[in-house]
């Protein structure tokens, strides 16, 4: 036995409530070193003959990453208090793990065990429930559609007519999303994420001018206003994005502190390292990476505090937003972010919070700061199995498994799932131009845990690469649009609302027999759902590990029916071929 390689601490993703009398318990231990794991759990105050008095409970596998394995159990604490130990097996081999250690036997005193002392139904992690069957577009603004030509920018494009570049305007606006959102009803969509639309300097709107006003190219408050009104008319929610992180150069408090320099009352917003300021490759203050249109807010300040969260509150109250996205969320310190929280789930409660982290989240994820983060890691993975070709279906099973055991299972079912932004190359050009590679990944994209999002365009095979490229008008000729992938991912959305198992519903597992394909299951006690991918130009087959014979099968992108005629199911994949079954039964 590996005793190096069991891992347990009693916090974070270990162990967390998961309801309000349910503790969710998980252990790491070195793959295939354990045979068997029994939780070992009581409350600590019940003995019985100067013994302490504990309950045993079967550990599950859930998971297993090519170098662990990843047990749990759910138990409901009866008062709520619960010390916990493990009762390990390898082979001929038993132990006792503890929090003071391991033992040959369980020791009599529950002092010696990890504690959980009290689970209180408000520290339940709790995104907002409407997230988790949320369908999301991300908009960049300036790019999607020009509704209302007089508010056009200085030296305003025909639309389409160039090249997307750092410093070019073609007009988007409000008026222009208005007028498209039956579009976005066609195609299924239940959320958008708009990129900033606060006053600024350039097209994308991070360099934040004043954060209480409209950027005037995209119309006025009574056009958000309106715009807020005919997506919740249509059950659609609204995020809309925040660059608390830093300021644009032309945002009033820093103008008056390179003019005024070190006797400006406004020093303190920033993070000067001299006077006077100085910009290029390098600036004598902190910045976003090195950008000198983009200095850094000192958010322990307290004016830079009361006015961020005045902007925080105001959009909530005043236009009826649903969500923030947080922009470079991990350089902003975690204080700022908790009395964000406090802020603005006092006005709004069921408000989405999502940080942009790109590594492991776990300090925003506790409940006092984000709902959620934009999943990276899975875009990576993804895109690394089907348009990189650079990992196997195994090593994407892997790497996936070992990422949602970095959460509690609470927090990864509102994790916002992406695979192309206005920070990244098009997900077509991604895949080389090959849209059966991006029917694969949206597939996936959708079946997947999480809260899904498409990047405008996307859906309908706009190509470009990493920014500008990405951030090119969206196409509205039908006849220039790919409607047959529009129609694929269509079908996905609806499948996907039609049946709660594809929308964080139910278990979730891996099946690990072909080291090619990727193939996981999405479960309950009464059905099964099983994804089955292709990561490959060959053709494959697929046995399913189950006893299927007799038992009705459903083909959940086509609707048809069968049922299997032997023991084991086969299932043959085309190169970049997918299928989605739906079984009556909790496969085992």
């Amino acid at each position: 036995m590996e005793k190096a390689a069991i891992i347990h601490y009693p916090a974070d993703h270990f162990v967390y409530p998961i309801s309000s009398n349910t503790l969710h318990i998980r252990l790491q231990t070195k793959k295939d070193d354990i045979s068997e794991v029994t939780l070992l759990h009581g409350d600590q105050y019940l003995w019985a003959d100067g013994k302490w008095q504990y309950e045993k409970t079967d550990m599950q596998k859930s998971g297993s990453d090519g170098i662990h394995d990843y047990w749990h159990a759910y138990i409901n604490p009866p008062f709520r208090r619960s010390r916990y130990g493990f009762h390990l097996k390898s082979g001929e081999e038993e132990l006792i793990m503890t929090e003071k250690g391991f033992y040959e036997e369980a020791p009599a005193d529950s002092g010696y065990y990890f504690n959980f002392p009290y689970l209180h139904p408000e520290e339940v992690f709790q995104a907002p429930s409407w997230v988790k069957d949320t369908v999301w577009y991300q908009i960049f603004p300036e790019r999607f559609a020009n509704g209302n030509p007089d508010n056009d920018p200085k030296g305003v494009l025909p639309w389409g007519s160039e090249e997307p570049s750092k410093d070019n305007f073609f007009g988007g606006d409000f008026e222009g999303v208005i007028g498209h959102l039956d579009y976005l009803v066609e195609l299924g969509i239940t959320g958008i994420y708009f990129t900033p639309v606060f006053k600024a300097f350039s097209n994308h709107k991070y360099d934040t001018i004043d954060y209480l006003e409209i950027d005037p190219q995209f119309g006025s408050k009574d056009t958000l206003k309106r715009l807020v009104k005919e997506c919740h008319d249509r059950d659609i929610k609204v995020m809309l994005d925040a660059v608390f992180n830093h300021s644009g150069y032309y945002f009033p408090p820093f103008q008056d502190v390179l003019e005024k320099g070190e006797k400006s009352p406004y020093k303190n917003w920033f993070h000067p390292h001299s006077f006077p300021l100085r910009g290029g490759e390098y600036p004598n203050y902190e910045t976003f990476a090195f950008v000198e249109q983009m200095p850094k807010l000192n958010t322990k300040n307290p004016e830079v505090k009361k006015y961020l969260l005045k902007v925080a509150r105001y959009w909530i109250e005043e236009f009826d937003i649903d969500g923030w996205r947080l922009d470079v969320a991990n350089e902003v310190d975690h204080q700022f972010w908790r009395e964000f929280r406090q802020t603005v789930k006092n006005i709004k409660p069921d408000l989405y919070i999502l940080g942009e982290v790109w590594h492991n989240s776990m300090p925003w994820l506790r409940g006092d700061q984000f709902d959620a983060v934009m999943n990276y890691p899975f875009t990576t993975n993804l895109l690394n199995l089907i348009a990189k070709k650079s990992i196997t279906g195994s090593e994407f099973a892997n790497n996936m498994t070992a990422e949602i055991h970095s959460y509690p299972a609470n927090v990864y079912e509102s994790a916002f799932n992406l695979v192309g932004s206005h920070d990244t190359p098009r997900i077509l050009t991604e895949c080389e131009e090959n849209k059966d590679r991006v029917k694969l990944i949206y597939t996936l994209l959708f079946t997947f845990m999480g809260s899904p999002c498409l990047y405008y365009g996307d859906e309908i095979g706009l190509s470009g690469v990493m920014d500008p490229g990405c951030r090119k008008c969206m196409e509205w000729d039908e006849a220039k649009q790919d409607r047959e992938l529009f129609s694929h991912i269509q079908k996905l959305i609806k499948v996907r609302k039609e049946e709660k198992l594809l929308a964080n519903e139910g278990q979730f597992e891996f099946i690990q027999t072909d080291p090619n394909i990727v193939a996981y299951r999405k479960y309950d006690d009464e059905k099964t759902i099983i994804v089955l991918a292709n990561p490959a130009d060959e053709s494959a087959e697929f046995v399913l590990p189950y006893p299927l014979k007799g038992v009705k099968v459903t083909n959940m992108l086509t609707d048809k029916e069968f049922a299997a005629e032997a023991e084991n199911l086969k299932v043959q994949l085309d190169g970049w071929g997918f299928e989605i079954l739906s079984f009556p039964a909790k496969l085992h």
